[in-house]
């Protein structure tokens, strides 16, 4: 039997998220929009509970589901996606560890996370190699009883307060894909340094930079997985994390169109308010039915990750539908408001430029219809 309700637990998680996201983020958003890193809403976050989710509670976290996650997400991302991203990227840079660490490497770094608001970086993406991951020049070379890496990671989220990175590097360009592997490298590691700062249209309050290493010896104890098992490991983190994605823009679809219906029926022209005229209750009405729509696809694919059955499809889907929809809902915001929708006064402007960077994080959204049309192709070789 089909059900839609959420359980008394998640619905306590839902109301916990909310009741933060607009007390303590949604406040201070357009402040950490100029300033950057919001430390004093990481601390509050990890304090209550709403940090690292995902890590077992053998190592004292929560261990909730991917669907218990996207819940919390899309209540932060409501508030500020720039923010969000700070608290949960760890959420991504954390999951190679969990999924494919020894019980050694688990044991050695997760309690680190789970007893202070520690960050961690997943560092996959360079200058010239993004979706493409086959690309990556960054090298590892293996000398006895470590491993030396050379290379520049780019666009790397939380980098400037990392104190641990999952690098995705290559053992031999010349094998692309196969040549992969994944490290746990620790920021106090000698050779690593971390370029400048990155600026960037939105998500302002993420701090992105490069991570720059220079013959960084790495124990061969930080292999995680087996060699030449990077492609894996990188495409695994993805399947999971771009629902994470998705319920970022779920966040800001839900606060565009919050934000729209509000000011139409405060904003009046002709005598009435503009929510009354016909052509802005079609806008509220597509961006009602469009959020409502991609909600249901991102439970879904979380749940299917949940339950341990194939979701790469349903994954790809809703990271697809659910970013194009906060993108587009963002717009339209902004058209509700007019010109006031154009200036910084005004939450929707801030709302348009975070949008569009979730159509490119995590796979962009072309390379996600490029999964779907493939699952789609092998559902019928099969």
């Amino acid at each position: 039997m089909v059900d839609f309700n959420l359980t008394p637990e998640q619905q306590e998680l839902v109301k916990m998220a909310e009741k933060f996201a607009k007390m303590e983020i949604a406040p201070v958003a357009p402040k950490y929009d100029h300033e950057g890193f919001p430390q004093e809403i990481l601390q509050k976050a990890f304090e209550l509970g709403l940090m690292n989710t995902s890590i077992p509670s053998e190592f004292g976290g929560l261990g909730l589901g991917l669907l218990d996650q996207a819940l919390i997400v899309e209540e932060f991302a409501a508030a500020c996606p720039g923010i969000a991203c700070v608290v949960f990227m760890n959420e991504l840079a954390l999951a190679p560890i969990i999924k494919f660490g020894t019980q050694e490497q688990k044991e050695k770094y997760l309690p680190h996370f789970t007893q202070s608001p520690k960050l961690a970086t997943f560092a996959l993406t360079e200058h010239g190699a993004g979706s493409d991951i086959g690309s990556i020049a960054t090298t590892a070379r293996k000398e006895g009883d470590h491993y030396v890496l050379n290379g520049t990671k780019w666009f790397i989220s939380n980098a400037p307060q990392a104190s641990l990175h999952v690098v995705i590097a290559t053992h031999d360009p010349s094998l692309k894909q196969k040549g992969l592997s994944a490290f746990v490298v620790e920021n106090n590691f000698d050779g690593i340094s971390i370029g400048k700062g990155i600026e960037k249209l939105g998500m302002r309050a993420t701090p992105t930079s490069e991570i720059i290493l220079n013959n960084v010896k790495v124990p061969v104890s930080n292999l995680l997985g087996a060699e030449m098992d990077g492609s894996n490991i990188a495409l695994a983190s993805v399947n999971r994390t771009k629902v994470i994605v998705a319920a970022f823009g779920l966040g800001v679809a839900k606060s565009a169109l919050q934000n729209a219906l509000a000011y139409s029926m405060q904003r009046e022209q002709f005598g009435k308010p503009i929510g009354e005229f016909q052509a802005i209750q079609f806008k509220l009405a597509d961006m009602a039915k469009d959020l409502e729509a991609a909600r249901m696809l991102t439970w879904l694919a979380a749940w299917r990750y949940d339950q341990g059955l194939p979701s790469t499809k349903e994954g790809s889907m809703a990271k697809a539908l659910a970013t194009d929809v906060a993108m587009k809902s963002a717009v339209e915001a902004v058209q509700v408001y007019g010109g006031y929708g154009y200036i910084k006064e005004f939450p929707v402007e801030k709302m348009m430029r975070d949008a569009k960077v979730l159509q490119i994080l995590e796979g962009t959204n072309e390379i996600h219809r490029l999964v779907i049309a493939k699952e789609l192709i092998k559902s019928i070789k099969e």
